[in-house]
């Protein structure tokens, strides 16, 4: 990942004349080389020169003004029952134990838990959201989502991608291509997980085509030192800041020289730039992610505080992706696992609910009483829902057919459902929302007409939505 000063290798260059960039970089070993959030590579520094003054992430405006400025993406990993968060399906319970016709040889399992009438607007919720329900009047649950695969790293990736087969960029990857940046000092597009990658991994937030600065940077918010939380950001060789602050710019004075005999050089650029932008995350990233600053009372809200080691992990990240979105980051994944409930969804369902109740809830709270909610669009989603019928012992398989997401703020109207699914929550029926409908919705609100926001590579226009001609759900927006 270091500089090439040609297509030859470095042996049958002219040695009277100064080393290569590849010579210099490894007598040096600054280590910014390997920067994951900034692997700039040819195709990005022709980009990045013809970018003009602040480069591929210099702030940019939309198709028309949008109601959002900026996503977070929640994602429910594993397949999420529907019927027993977010659909409702009274039948069911009726027809407890009975085969349905065209499911198999499965038996019909009810609702595992109870749902309530939440907020003013009677949105119902089941029982396992105690502290979601307070901020029903906050949420448009989309009840006829539907996906192409039942298969968990297929649908992961059309949901994060909008495409299961061919390598694309990621909805991420489209944001900020779309949108640039608030804020050059950080990632524009950062991906949380705690613990480790997701199904599909590094794909779910990868840049494919587009150049590498808009690839999403991947976080643990379990690491609390800036070292762990986004690797290669320092150096391994030199410590304090002014001595890489003289590196650098000795690297600056070379790269000029290098320039003037290669006349136009892009990729070079873009190299240059992201040695400079690791340089300063090194102050803004530390304090983004320093938790220390956050109050006590703050800390309850999200339940950091909790004794449950799983709901304060996920407290601490929903504390840094407000913390990062309040700064300029324009799109922030959050992803928590555990959903795919073959069996037992009366106990894991609520364990898993009840890890991430209190911190969405804490999330979207804060957003609003800090003004941020109405222009931070917070999407969330799963892979696919699950089937009417039980498979293992109180538990669900794979139902492509249907499932719920949910959308807050970002300029949507609060306290509705929309879209249904049938009697048994089997399938979406009315007003159904394919996910590149989903993806079309988010980018609406983010001011872009899916069908126009394209990036060309191989000679053809792609787009985010591919060739679908999704049309977002425009009668959700207040």
């Amino acid at each position: 990942m270091f500089w090439d000063c040609g297509n030859h290798p470095s042996q049958n260059l002219n040695p009277n004349l100064y080393p290569s960039r590849r010579e210099f970089l490894n007598r040096m070993g600054t280590g910014f080389g390997s920067l994951a959030l900034a692997t700039l590579l040819a195709e990005q520094g022709r980009a990045q020169s013809a970018g003009g003054g602040g480069g591929l992430l210099a702030p940019k405006q939309p198709h028309f003004p949008g109601t959002a400025k900026r996503v977070c993406h929640i994602y429910q990993s594993g397949g999420q029952p529907h019927i027993d968060t977010w659909d409702p399906k009274p039948e069911l319970k009726k027809s407890e134990g009975k085969t349905a016709a065209g499911m198999g040889r499965g038996r019909l399992l009810p609702t595992q838990f109870e749902f309530t009438k939440s907020g003013k607007s009677g949105l119902e919720m089941s029982e396992i959201w105690p502290e979601l329900s307070k901020v029903a009047d906050d949420l448009c649950v989309i009840r006829s989502t539907w996906t192409d695969v039942p298969a968990h790293e297929e649908a992961t990736k059309i949901m994060t991608t909008g495409d299961f087969r061919l390598p694309k960029p990621s909805m991420g990857a489209w944001v900020t291509y779309g949108l640039g940046s608030d804020n050059q000092n950080l990632p524009a597009f950062v991906a949380m997980n705690p613990g480790g990658f997701p199904s599909a991994g590094n794909v779910n937030w990868q840049a494919a085509f587009m150049p590498g600065a808009f690839q999403g940077t991947y976080v643990d918010p379990n690491n609390t030192r800036i070292e762990q939380i986004i690797e290669n950001i320092k150096s391994q060789f030199i410590g304090s800041s002014a001595e890489q602050r003289q590196q650098l710019d000795l690297l600056s004075k070379l790269n000029e020289i290098h320039k003037q005999k290669r006349q136009s050089d892009g990729q070079l650029d873009a190299r240059i730039q992201s040695f400079e932008l690791a340089y300063r995350m090194q102050t803004d990233a530390t304090e983004a992610f320093d938790m220390t600053k956050e109050p006590d009372h703050i800390l309850r809200l999200y339940g950091a505080d909790s004794m449950d080691r799983a709901t304060a992990t996920q407290a601490r990240q929903f504390i840094i992706a407000r913390r990062l979105l309040e700064r300029g980051v324009k799109f922030v994944q959050c992803w928590n696992g555990g959903w795919d409930m073959h069996g037992g969804i009366a106990t894991a369902g609520r364990t898993r609910a009840g890890a991430i109740d209190k911190p969405i809830a804490g999330f979207l709270q804060d957003l609003k009483q800090r003004g941020l909610l109405k222009d931070t669009l917070v999407a969330s989603s799963t892979e696919f829902g699950r089937s009417s019928t039980e498979d293992g012992p109180g538990g669900r398989t794979h139902n492509a057919k249907a499932f719920a997401s949910w959308l807050a703020g970002g300029g949507v109207k609060g306290g509705q459902a929309y879209g249904s699914t049938d009697e048994l929550g089997s399938a979406a029926v009315e007003n159904k929302v394919h996910v590149h409908e989903f993806h079309s919705t988010i980018l609406h609100a983010l001011g872009f007409d899916s069908e126009k926001l394209t990036f060309r590579s191989g000679g053809r226009d792609f787009r985010l939505t591919d060739v679908s001609g999704a049309q977002p759900v425009k009668s959700i927006f207040a």
